[in-house]
Protein backbone atom coordinates (compact mmCIF):
# COMPACT_ATOMS: atom_id res chain seq x y z
CA UNK A 1 0.00 0.00 0.00
CA UNK A 2 2.79 2.40 0.89
CA UNK A 3 4.65 1.69 -2.36
CA UNK A 4 1.52 2.44 -4.41
CA UNK A 5 0.96 5.68 -2.51
CA UNK A 6 4.55 6.74 -3.19
CA UNK A 7 4.13 6.15 -6.93
CA UNK A 8 0.84 8.08 -7.03
CA UNK A 9 2.30 11.05 -5.17
CA UNK A 10 5.36 11.20 -7.42
CA UNK A 11 3.20 10.94 -10.55
CA UNK A 12 0.88 13.74 -9.36
CA UNK A 13 3.85 15.90 -8.42
CA UNK A 14 5.46 15.38 -11.83
CA UNK A 15 2.21 16.13 -13.67
CA UNK A 16 1.65 19.29 -11.62
CA UNK A 17 5.20 20.42 -12.27
CA UNK A 18 4.75 19.98 -16.03
CA UNK A 19 1.32 21.64 -16.05
CA UNK A 20 2.36 24.70 -14.02
CA UNK A 21 5.82 24.87 -15.57
CA UNK A 22 4.34 26.34 -18.74
CA UNK A 23 3.96 29.68 -16.95
CA UNK A 24 7.70 29.75 -16.30
CA UNK A 25 8.62 29.56 -19.97
CA UNK A 26 9.94 32.74 -21.62
CA UNK A 27 7.24 35.02 -23.11
CA UNK A 28 8.89 35.00 -26.55
CA UNK A 29 8.46 31.23 -26.65
CA UNK A 30 4.87 31.34 -25.39
CA UNK A 31 3.89 33.81 -28.16
CA UNK A 32 4.91 31.26 -30.77
CA UNK A 33 2.69 28.55 -29.22
CA UNK A 34 -0.71 28.34 -30.90
CA UNK A 35 -2.28 25.76 -28.56
CA UNK A 36 -1.27 26.61 -25.00
CA UNK A 37 -3.70 24.12 -23.47
CA UNK A 38 -2.24 21.25 -25.50
CA UNK A 39 1.27 22.25 -24.42
CA UNK A 40 0.18 22.00 -20.78
CA UNK A 41 -1.17 18.47 -21.32
CA UNK A 42 2.02 17.37 -23.07
CA UNK A 43 4.31 18.77 -20.36
CA UNK A 44 2.00 17.33 -17.69
CA UNK A 45 2.23 13.87 -19.28
CA UNK A 46 6.04 14.05 -19.46
CA UNK A 47 6.10 15.26 -15.87
CA UNK A 48 3.95 12.32 -14.74
CA UNK A 49 6.20 9.86 -16.58
CA UNK A 50 9.38 11.23 -15.02
CA UNK A 51 7.57 11.35 -11.68
CA UNK A 52 6.85 7.60 -11.92
CA UNK A 53 10.51 6.91 -12.74
CA UNK A 54 11.58 9.00 -9.77
CA UNK A 55 9.01 7.17 -7.60
CA UNK A 56 10.41 3.77 -8.55
CA UNK A 57 13.94 4.97 -7.75
CA UNK A 58 12.74 6.35 -4.41
CA UNK A 59 11.07 3.02 -3.60
CA UNK A 60 14.32 1.12 -4.04
CA UNK A 61 16.19 3.71 -2.00
CA UNK A 62 13.61 3.52 0.79
CA UNK A 63 13.79 -0.29 0.94
CA UNK A 64 17.57 -0.29 1.16
CA UNK A 65 17.48 2.42 3.82
CA UNK A 66 14.90 0.57 5.92
CA UNK A 67 16.88 -2.67 5.65
CA UNK A 68 20.03 -0.91 6.84
CA UNK A 69 18.16 0.73 9.71
CA UNK A 70 16.73 -2.61 10.86
CA UNK A 71 20.12 -4.34 10.83
CA UNK A 72 22.17 -1.38 12.06
CA UNK A 73 23.33 -1.36 15.71
CA UNK A 74 21.74 1.34 17.85
CA UNK A 75 24.98 3.14 18.71
CA UNK A 76 25.99 3.34 15.05
CA UNK A 77 22.53 4.59 14.06
CA UNK A 78 22.61 7.34 16.70
CA UNK A 79 26.13 8.48 15.76
CA UNK A 80 25.24 8.68 12.08
CA UNK A 81 22.06 10.63 12.83
CA UNK A 82 23.96 13.09 15.00
CA UNK A 83 26.58 13.55 12.26
CA UNK A 84 23.89 14.16 9.65
CA UNK A 85 22.12 16.75 11.82
CA UNK A 86 25.38 18.59 12.54
CA UNK A 87 26.24 18.61 8.83
CA UNK A 88 22.86 20.06 7.86
CA UNK A 89 23.15 22.66 10.62
CA UNK A 90 26.54 23.83 9.32
CA UNK A 91 25.19 23.93 5.75
CA UNK A 92 22.25 26.19 6.68
CA UNK A 93 24.44 28.51 8.74
CA UNK A 94 26.69 29.01 5.73
CA UNK A 95 23.70 29.50 3.43
CA UNK A 96 22.15 32.34 5.46
CA UNK A 97 24.35 35.12 3.97
CA UNK A 98 23.89 33.79 0.42
CA UNK A 99 20.11 33.70 0.68
CA UNK A 100 20.05 37.31 1.83
CA UNK A 101 21.97 38.60 -1.18
CA UNK A 102 19.90 40.58 -3.73
CA UNK A 103 20.42 38.80 -7.05
CA UNK A 104 19.05 39.70 -10.50
CA UNK A 105 16.16 37.67 -11.93
CA UNK A 106 18.43 35.98 -14.46
CA UNK A 107 20.58 34.31 -11.77
CA UNK A 108 17.95 33.80 -9.10
CA UNK A 109 18.23 30.04 -9.55
CA UNK A 110 21.65 30.20 -7.83
CA UNK A 111 20.05 30.38 -4.38
CA UNK A 112 18.08 27.09 -4.49
CA UNK A 113 20.94 25.38 -6.30
CA UNK A 114 23.42 26.46 -3.63
CA UNK A 115 21.00 25.37 -0.90
CA UNK A 116 20.59 21.87 -2.38
CA UNK A 117 24.30 21.35 -3.07
CA UNK A 118 25.47 22.60 0.34
CA UNK A 119 22.93 20.50 2.26
CA UNK A 120 23.86 17.36 0.33
CA UNK A 121 27.62 17.97 0.69
CA UNK A 122 27.69 18.85 4.40
CA UNK A 123 25.05 16.22 5.27
CA UNK A 124 27.08 13.40 3.70
CA UNK A 125 30.31 14.76 5.21
CA UNK A 126 28.81 14.83 8.71
CA UNK A 127 27.39 11.33 8.23
CA UNK A 128 30.77 9.87 7.24
CA UNK A 129 32.77 11.73 9.88
CA UNK A 130 30.44 10.58 12.64
CA UNK A 131 30.77 6.98 11.50
CA UNK A 132 34.59 7.07 11.47
CA UNK A 133 35.28 9.38 14.43
CA UNK A 134 32.21 8.78 16.55
CA UNK A 135 34.32 7.64 19.51
CA UNK A 136 35.49 11.26 20.04
CA UNK A 137 32.00 11.95 21.39
CA UNK A 138 33.19 10.20 24.58
CA UNK A 139 35.22 13.29 25.37
CA UNK A 140 32.13 15.51 25.05
CA UNK A 141 29.85 13.37 27.21
CA UNK A 142 32.43 12.45 29.87
CA UNK A 143 35.41 14.83 29.69
CA UNK A 144 36.72 13.92 33.18
CA UNK A 145 37.16 10.21 32.42
CA UNK A 146 40.78 9.24 31.75
CA UNK A 147 39.69 6.15 29.89
CA UNK A 148 37.38 8.22 27.68
CA UNK A 149 40.23 10.60 26.85
CA UNK A 150 42.58 7.76 25.95
CA UNK A 151 39.95 6.09 23.78
CA UNK A 152 39.11 9.36 22.06
CA UNK A 153 42.78 10.04 21.31
CA UNK A 154 43.25 6.55 19.94
CA UNK A 155 45.81 5.61 22.61
CA UNK A 156 43.55 3.00 24.21
CA UNK A 157 41.49 0.71 22.02
CA UNK A 158 38.00 0.00 23.35
CA UNK A 159 37.17 -3.60 24.16
CA UNK A 160 35.27 -5.23 21.32
CA UNK A 161 31.99 -6.95 22.00
CA UNK A 162 31.99 -10.75 22.11
CA UNK A 163 29.28 -12.41 20.01
CA UNK A 164 28.41 -15.91 21.20
CA UNK A 165 27.78 -18.80 18.84
CA UNK A 166 25.36 -21.60 19.65
CA UNK A 167 28.20 -24.10 20.03
CA UNK A 168 29.87 -21.95 22.70
CA UNK A 169 26.66 -21.61 24.69
CA UNK A 170 26.01 -25.36 24.61
CA UNK A 171 29.67 -26.07 25.46
CA UNK A 172 29.35 -24.17 28.74
CA UNK A 173 33.00 -23.14 29.12
CA UNK A 174 32.09 -19.54 28.36
CA UNK A 175 31.08 -19.18 32.02
CA UNK A 176 34.62 -19.96 33.16
CA UNK A 177 36.12 -17.50 30.68
CA UNK A 178 33.84 -14.72 31.91
CA UNK A 179 34.40 -15.54 35.58
CA UNK A 180 38.18 -15.46 35.11
CA UNK A 181 38.05 -12.01 33.49
CA UNK A 182 39.76 -13.23 30.34
CA UNK A 183 36.97 -11.84 28.13
CA UNK A 184 36.36 -8.09 28.17
CA UNK A 185 33.61 -5.99 26.70
CA UNK A 186 29.93 -6.68 26.28
CA UNK A 187 28.62 -10.16 25.54
CA UNK A 188 26.10 -10.21 22.70
CA UNK A 189 23.68 -13.07 22.14
CA UNK A 190 21.94 -12.91 18.77
CA UNK A 191 18.24 -13.62 18.47
CA UNK A 192 19.12 -16.33 15.95
CA UNK A 193 21.09 -18.19 18.65
CA UNK A 194 18.17 -18.05 21.08
CA UNK A 195 15.79 -19.28 18.39
CA UNK A 196 18.13 -22.17 17.58
CA UNK A 197 18.43 -23.13 21.26
CA UNK A 198 14.66 -23.03 21.61
CA UNK A 199 14.29 -25.24 18.55
CA UNK A 200 16.73 -27.73 20.07
CA UNK A 201 14.92 -27.63 23.42
CA UNK A 202 11.62 -28.47 21.67
CA UNK A 203 13.17 -31.30 19.65
CA UNK A 204 11.91 -34.85 19.96
CA UNK A 205 15.47 -36.15 20.23
CA UNK A 206 16.48 -36.47 23.88
CA UNK A 207 20.10 -35.52 23.25
CA UNK A 208 19.22 -32.38 21.28
CA UNK A 209 16.56 -31.47 23.83
CA UNK A 210 19.13 -31.69 26.61
CA UNK A 211 21.60 -29.47 24.74
CA UNK A 212 18.95 -26.83 24.07
CA UNK A 213 17.74 -26.71 27.65
CA UNK A 214 21.31 -26.60 28.97
CA UNK A 215 22.12 -23.66 26.69
CA UNK A 216 18.99 -21.69 27.66
CA UNK A 217 19.66 -22.33 31.34
CA UNK A 218 23.24 -21.08 30.96
CA UNK A 219 22.07 -17.87 29.25
CA UNK A 220 19.53 -17.25 32.02
CA UNK A 221 22.22 -17.69 34.68
CA UNK A 222 24.67 -15.42 32.84
CA UNK A 223 21.97 -12.75 32.48
CA UNK A 224 21.27 -12.91 36.19
CA UNK A 225 24.97 -12.83 37.08
CA UNK A 226 26.24 -10.16 34.68
CA UNK A 227 23.10 -8.09 34.19
CA UNK A 228 23.39 -5.43 31.49
CA UNK A 229 26.74 -6.73 30.28
CA UNK A 230 24.88 -9.56 28.53
CA UNK A 231 22.97 -8.00 25.64
CA UNK A 232 20.37 -9.78 23.51
CA UNK A 233 20.46 -8.43 19.95
CA UNK A 234 16.91 -8.68 18.62
CA UNK A 235 17.79 -7.65 15.06
CA UNK A 236 16.16 -10.00 12.55
CA UNK A 237 18.76 -10.60 9.87
CA UNK A 238 17.93 -12.26 6.59
CA UNK A 239 19.83 -15.47 5.96
CA UNK A 240 19.62 -19.20 5.43
CA UNK A 241 20.80 -20.15 8.90
CA UNK A 242 22.10 -18.97 12.25
CA UNK A 243 25.70 -18.93 11.00
CA UNK A 244 24.94 -16.43 8.21
CA UNK A 245 23.10 -14.17 10.65
CA UNK A 246 25.96 -14.32 13.14
CA UNK A 247 28.47 -13.36 10.44
CA UNK A 248 26.34 -10.38 9.42
CA UNK A 249 25.96 -9.30 13.05
CA UNK A 250 29.72 -9.53 13.54
CA UNK A 251 30.35 -7.45 10.42
CA UNK A 252 27.84 -4.77 11.45
CA UNK A 253 29.00 -4.42 15.06
CA UNK A 254 32.71 -4.91 14.49
CA UNK A 255 32.79 -7.34 17.42
CA UNK A 256 34.58 -10.65 17.89
CA UNK A 257 32.76 -13.88 17.07
CA UNK A 258 33.32 -16.49 19.80
CA UNK A 259 32.71 -20.01 18.49
CA UNK A 260 33.74 -23.62 18.91
CA UNK A 261 32.79 -24.47 15.31
CA UNK A 262 35.95 -24.98 13.25
CA UNK A 263 34.23 -24.39 9.90
CA UNK A 264 32.43 -21.23 11.05
CA UNK A 265 35.72 -19.84 12.35
CA UNK A 266 37.36 -20.41 8.97
CA UNK A 267 34.47 -18.73 7.13
CA UNK A 268 34.79 -15.71 9.42
CA UNK A 269 38.52 -15.54 8.71
CA UNK A 270 37.86 -15.65 4.97
CA UNK A 271 35.44 -12.72 5.36
CA UNK A 272 38.14 -10.88 7.37
CA UNK A 273 36.07 -10.82 10.55
CA UNK A 274 37.47 -11.00 14.06
CA UNK A 275 36.93 -14.49 15.46
CA UNK A 276 38.08 -16.41 18.53
CA UNK A 277 37.97 -20.21 18.29
CA UNK A 278 37.34 -21.62 21.74
CA UNK A 279 38.95 -24.95 20.83
CA UNK A 280 42.17 -23.23 19.70
CA UNK A 281 42.16 -21.16 22.88
CA UNK A 282 41.87 -24.27 25.05
CA UNK A 283 44.72 -25.94 23.14
CA UNK A 284 46.89 -22.85 23.53
CA UNK A 285 46.27 -22.78 27.31
CA UNK A 286 47.19 -26.42 27.85
CA UNK A 287 50.38 -26.97 29.86
CA UNK A 288 53.30 -28.04 27.72
CA UNK A 289 54.96 -31.38 28.39
CA UNK A 290 58.51 -32.00 27.19
CA UNK A 291 60.32 -35.29 26.50
CA UNK A 292 61.82 -36.51 29.74
CA UNK A 293 59.11 -35.11 32.02
CA UNK A 294 57.89 -37.59 34.62
CA UNK A 295 54.15 -37.73 35.27
CA UNK A 296 51.77 -39.65 37.50
CA UNK A 297 49.12 -41.00 35.16
CA UNK A 298 46.09 -43.22 35.64
CA UNK A 299 45.74 -45.89 32.96
CA UNK A 300 42.13 -45.81 31.77
CA UNK A 301 42.06 -48.67 29.27
CA UNK A 302 44.23 -50.91 27.14
CA UNK A 303 45.43 -49.77 23.76
CA UNK A 304 44.69 -51.34 20.42
CA UNK A 305 48.21 -52.69 20.08
CA UNK A 306 49.93 -55.11 22.41
CA UNK A 307 51.72 -53.70 25.46
CA UNK A 308 50.00 -50.31 25.19
CA UNK A 309 47.76 -48.50 27.62
CA UNK A 310 45.87 -45.24 27.33
CA UNK A 311 45.53 -42.46 29.90
CA UNK A 312 44.56 -38.80 29.91
CA UNK A 313 46.04 -35.64 31.37
CA UNK A 314 43.92 -33.28 33.41
CA UNK A 315 43.21 -31.13 30.35
CA UNK A 316 41.96 -34.13 28.36
CA UNK A 317 45.10 -34.78 26.31
CA UNK A 318 45.42 -38.47 25.40
CA UNK A 319 48.62 -40.26 26.45
CA UNK A 320 49.70 -43.55 24.86
CA UNK A 321 51.82 -45.48 27.37
CA UNK A 322 54.04 -48.34 26.25
CA UNK A 323 54.07 -51.09 28.85
CA UNK A 324 50.69 -50.07 30.23
CA UNK A 325 48.74 -53.04 28.87
CA UNK A 326 46.76 -54.80 31.57
CA UNK A 327 47.34 -51.99 34.10
CA UNK A 328 43.91 -50.36 33.84
CA UNK A 329 42.73 -48.28 36.82
CA UNK A 330 46.32 -48.11 38.17
CA UNK A 331 48.16 -44.82 38.70
CA UNK A 332 51.69 -45.27 37.40
CA UNK A 333 54.76 -43.14 36.95
CA UNK A 334 55.49 -42.51 33.26
CA UNK A 335 58.17 -40.60 31.36
CA UNK A 336 57.20 -38.50 28.34
CA UNK A 337 59.02 -39.55 25.17
CA UNK A 338 57.34 -37.37 22.54
CA UNK A 339 54.22 -35.51 21.40
CA UNK A 340 52.24 -35.18 18.21
CA UNK A 341 50.36 -31.94 17.42
CA UNK A 342 47.59 -31.92 14.81
CA UNK A 343 45.08 -29.23 13.82
CA UNK A 344 42.41 -30.99 15.90
CA UNK A 345 44.38 -31.74 19.05
CA UNK A 346 47.53 -33.10 20.67
CA UNK A 347 48.67 -36.57 21.68
CA UNK A 348 51.50 -37.50 24.02
CA UNK A 349 53.62 -40.67 24.00
CA UNK A 350 55.20 -42.06 27.15
CA UNK A 351 56.71 -45.18 28.71
CA UNK A 352 56.69 -46.60 32.21
CA UNK A 353 59.23 -45.00 34.52
CA UNK A 354 61.16 -48.24 35.17
CA UNK A 355 60.93 -49.83 31.73
CA UNK A 356 64.46 -48.80 30.63
CA UNK A 357 66.13 -50.96 33.35
CA UNK A 358 64.02 -54.01 32.52
CA UNK A 359 65.61 -54.59 29.09
CA UNK A 360 67.82 -57.57 28.33
CA UNK A 361 71.49 -56.60 28.84
CA UNK A 362 72.58 -57.93 25.44
CA UNK A 363 69.95 -56.12 23.37
CA UNK A 364 71.14 -54.09 20.46
CA UNK A 365 69.07 -51.09 21.52
CA UNK A 366 70.26 -51.09 25.14
CA UNK A 367 69.37 -47.89 26.97
CA UNK A 368 66.34 -47.18 24.78
CA UNK A 369 62.80 -48.20 25.60
CA UNK A 370 61.23 -50.61 23.09
CA UNK A 371 58.14 -48.43 23.10
CA UNK A 372 59.83 -45.05 22.78
CA UNK A 373 58.19 -42.89 20.11
CA UNK A 374 60.14 -40.17 18.32
CA UNK A 375 58.62 -37.14 16.67
CA UNK A 376 60.23 -36.11 13.42
CA UNK A 377 60.31 -32.46 12.27
CA UNK A 378 57.39 -33.09 9.90
CA UNK A 379 55.20 -34.11 12.87
CA UNK A 380 55.10 -37.90 12.23
CA UNK A 381 55.80 -40.37 15.02
CA UNK A 382 58.32 -43.17 14.43
CA UNK A 383 59.87 -45.91 16.51
CA UNK A 384 63.66 -45.72 17.08
CA UNK A 385 66.06 -47.79 15.06
CA UNK A 386 66.77 -50.13 17.94
CA UNK A 387 63.16 -51.11 18.49
CA UNK A 388 63.33 -54.32 16.50
CA UNK A 389 66.37 -55.50 18.39
CA UNK A 390 64.89 -54.80 21.81
CA UNK A 391 61.57 -56.53 21.16
CA UNK A 392 61.02 -59.86 22.98
CA UNK A 393 62.43 -62.82 21.04
CA UNK A 394 59.75 -64.77 19.24
CA UNK A 395 59.87 -67.75 16.93
CA UNK A 396 59.10 -66.46 13.41
CA UNK A 397 56.13 -67.92 11.68
CA UNK A 398 56.57 -69.67 8.37
CA UNK A 399 54.14 -68.70 5.68
CA UNK A 400 53.26 -70.69 2.65
CA UNK A 401 56.38 -69.41 0.84
CA UNK A 402 58.75 -69.90 3.75
CA UNK A 403 59.06 -66.20 4.53
CA UNK A 404 59.01 -65.06 8.12
CA UNK A 405 56.22 -62.75 9.23
CA UNK A 406 57.61 -60.77 12.19
CA UNK A 407 55.21 -58.88 14.36
CA UNK A 408 55.10 -55.22 13.41
CA UNK A 409 54.87 -52.73 16.25
CA UNK A 410 52.04 -50.24 15.92
CA UNK A 411 51.23 -46.93 17.45
CA UNK A 412 48.04 -48.00 19.08
CA UNK A 413 45.45 -45.40 19.94
CA UNK A 414 47.24 -42.58 18.16
CA UNK A 415 44.04 -40.94 16.97
CA UNK A 416 44.83 -37.27 17.35
CA UNK A 417 41.54 -36.28 15.82
CA UNK A 418 39.63 -37.67 18.82
CA UNK A 419 41.36 -36.43 21.97
CA UNK A 420 39.38 -36.76 25.11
Amino acid sequence: MLDTLILVLFAISGAATGWLGVDLLPEDLLIQVTNLEGLRWVLGGFGAFFGLVAGLFFQQLRRRLMQQVRTMPTDLLVSRAVGLILGLLVANLLLAPILLLPLPWEVVFVKPLAAVMSNVFFGISGYNLAEVHGRTLLRLFNPTSTEALLVADGVLMPASAKILDTSVVIDGRIRGLLDSGLLEGQVIVAQAVIDELQQLADSGNAEKRGKGRRGLKLLAELREQYGRRLVVNTTRYEGTGADDKLLRLTADTGGTLLTADYNLAKVAQVQELKVLNLSELVIALRPEVQPGDELQLKIVRDGKEADQGVGYLEDGTMVVVEGGHGRSSERLGVIVTGALQTPTGRMVFARLAGSAQAEPPGSAGAGASPATQLVEPNGSAQAPAGEAATAPLQQPRRGGKGKSAPKRSGRGDQDAANPR
